[in-house]
């Protein structure tokens, strides 16, 4: 009660009202602290100025969101499906927070409709609301801590924007493929970056190479270092599936 107080208060001589009102919309509450949501839709392509005077952007707060995402997701999944087996729990979180769903989830938000962003990253990168779905979730953790981010998660997210039995049925990303062929096989699976690179208009390129049984198997490059895991698990799953001199040699790192 005492919170709900201090937020209406808070919200009557707010400058950013507007932004107040969109929280509002998404979460059920109003923001204690602002300053985190505003830094949550802050695109690393515009970055602002703090008062302590350094630039910020919203990668620390998606880092933290993602963090926060997996855990309660896993925990859900453990609860409601208690006799499944590892596999089938892994692979089930792992298209819950891939990128295809949390940048739909993030549309229906309207979240990059307030992204500050620049119109070039806006029209390149196509994570852009995948990601401010992370950062917001990590601001809601600074905001109002563990417990109402997970009930935003379940509630808000799982419970009024995913089908989770439909989810199951769909195919997975190529990553989560991937994962789940190296867990049946026991085989070590490890992704690094190799290179980062500029755009001609400044934005940041990853690549990342993928090693299976510290075998190196693809690269992939993108505008995110998801994007590029994406890329690199694409082509070292299908190279798997194609090439079998590679895939015998990978299998035969397999752990005892």
């Amino acid at each position: 009660m005492f919170n709900r107080i201090i937020s209406a208060i808070k919200f009557l001589f707010a400058k950013e009202k507007e932004l107040y009102v969109f929280i509002h919309g998404i979460t059920g509450f109003y923001p204690l602290n602002i300053d985190f949501y505003k830094l949550a839709l802050v695109h690393r392509s515009m970055p602002v100025k703090t008062s302590n005077g350094r630039w910020a952007n919203n990668e620390r707060l998606e880092f933290l969101g993602d963090a926060i995402l997996d855990a309660v997701v896993g925990a859900y999944l453990y609860h409601h499906y208690p006799t499944k087996h590892e596999g089938f729990l892994t692979s089930t979180r792992a298209k819950i927070v891939q990128r295809e769903s949390l940048n739909r989830i993030g549309r229906e938000f309207r979240l990059e409709s307030h992204v500050r962003a620049s119109s070039h990253s806006s029209s390149h990168n196509s994570y852009i609301s995948g990601n401010a779905v992370e950062a917001l979730i990590g601001a809601i953790y600074l905001d109002r801590g563990y417990e109402t981010c997970k009930d935003f998660i379940e509630k808000k997210i799982i419970a009024e924007h995913l089908n989770i039995n439909e989810l199951i049925k769909t195919e997975q990303n190529y990553k989560s493929r991937l994962i789940e062929w190296t867990q049946k096989y026991r085989v070590t699976i490890e992704f690094q970056l190799i290179d980062t690179m500029n755009d001609s208009d400044g934005n940041p390129i990853f690549k990342t190479a993928v090693l299976l049984g510290g075998i190196y198997a693809a690269d992939g490059s993108g505008y995110s270092k998801k994007e590029s895991h994406q890329g690199a698990s694409r082509k070292a799953y299908e190279r798997l599936k194609s090439d079998k001199i590679f895939r015998e040699q990978v299998l035969s790192t397999a752990l005892s």
